[in-house]
């Protein structure tokens, strides 16, 4: 029987930008058609600090403070993916250092933003109807940006071209390129944060990767902040979780065919290192339920992948996430929307908002 809810229905799929040039040019094309997203998704980040004043007793201005902390660690290693932040500025005409925010808000609110209900899992051609390697992402953030979400394709001179997804301000990093690499991204929580790269950048590195071990490189650079687990993909069937945090990681790869993951680390080295693991109840049951239903599976389509994101076992924490009210807006979040990639056609099908009320398109890479 399906829980009852209340979901946003986009009669629309979310808009596709078509971008080339520099890595500055491309953050100005981003920038301009896109403006009334990045504006909207600073507003909504000014009324998240004003809001959780309280827990944070953290300002506008304390965080632009905050987040110049980061940026010169970004700058010396990634200064073309703070060019395109420059970009973004320049053609949606707001302020870098607002954009520097967004895009460190993890950093610089110290992790305080309690969003543990991203699903990520894949499978490899052993496992699929068609021979395809197939990748899906169910993305769950603040309801206020999912009006903000686009595609974006992006085309530079020194990276192969990528299709991914994203909103508002933020640097693009959930997607697929055209050198067989795609990537999804959870939360996770090390207790060994610290100043250096924001994971948004370190994980928009990876898009540009060549080789599943330049991507893995990317995930694991030196004087990173803190870090998500990366479920990284490669058109050859090769599939792995990178769990990293600032400064330990571990590779898991999938070798059944398939890997799963959400919000909790399964290495144990790096559940040493974990902050109040106790409290990270919800991410296990939607592992280990996706984890039981991809394997209820030997000849996956694109819409298996589907049916499993739109799963409501534990809901409203469930796979397709309907939590929006909660006391605490630290808490507030559902899936803004579901993608499943596949990899080997070099298509991604995305529902926007949450995929049991809202249908799926391609976009083409």
């Amino acid at each position: 029987m399906q829980p009852e809810q209340k979901s946003l229905v986009h009669t629309n799929p979310a808009p596709l930008i078509t971008v080339k040039g520099t890595h500055r040019q491309v953050g100005q094309q981003i920038g301009e058609a896109c403006r009334e997203q990045v504006n909207h998704s600073l507003e909504n980040a000014r009324i998240l600090l004003d809001s959780a004043y309280t827990d944070l007793e953290l300002t506008w201005k304390g965080a632009i403070i905050q987040s110049r902390k980061y940026i010169p660690f970004a700058q010396e290693r990634y200064p073309q993916y703070i060019e395109e932040l420059e970009g973004i500025s320049e053609g949606a005409n707001v302020g870098f250092d607002d954009l520097a925010v967004l895009n460190a808000m993890e950093a610089v609110t110290m992790d305080a933003l309690h969003l543990t209900k991203c699903t990520s899992l894949a499978v490899n051609q052993s496992l699929t109807a068609d021979g395809s390697v197939l990748v899906a992402h169910n993305e769950d953030w603040l309801p206020e940006d999912e009006s903000d979400v686009y595609l974006v394709h992006v085309e530079t001179e020194d990276e192969p071209p990528f299709l991914a997804m994203t909103y508002g301000g933020l640097l693009p990093n959930i997607g697929m390129n055209e050198a067989g690499i795609a990537q999804c991204c959870d939360t996770v929580y090390p207790t060994d944060s610290r100043i250096g790269i924001p994971r948004v950048i370190v994980s928009r590195a990876v898009l540009g990767a060549q080789t599943p071990a330049e991507a893995i490189r990317c995930m694991v650079i030196p004087h990173r902040a803190a870090g998500y687990n990366h479920l990284l993909a490669h058109d050859s069937g090769e599939l792995y979780n990178v769990e990293v945090s600032a400064r330990s990681f571990a590779i898991l790869p999938g070798m059944d065919g398939t890997v799963v993951h959400t919000n909790h680390y399964l290495d144990p080295r790096m559940q040493a290192i974990e902050y109040e693991p106790d409290e990270l109840i919800d991410t296990r049951v939607r592992y280990f339920r996706a984890l039981r239903l991809i394997h209820q599976n030997n000849m996956h389509t694109v819409k298996t992948l589907q049916a499993i994101q739109r799963d409501h076992v534990n809901f409203p924490d469930s796979i397709c996430n309907h939590t929006e009210q909660e006391d605490s807006p630290l808490d507030r979040e559902k899936t803004i929307n579901a993608m499943v990639m596949d990899l080997t056609e070099r298509v991604i099908y995305l529902a926007w908002g949450n995929p049991c009320a809202n249908s799926y398109y391609p976009y083409y890479l």
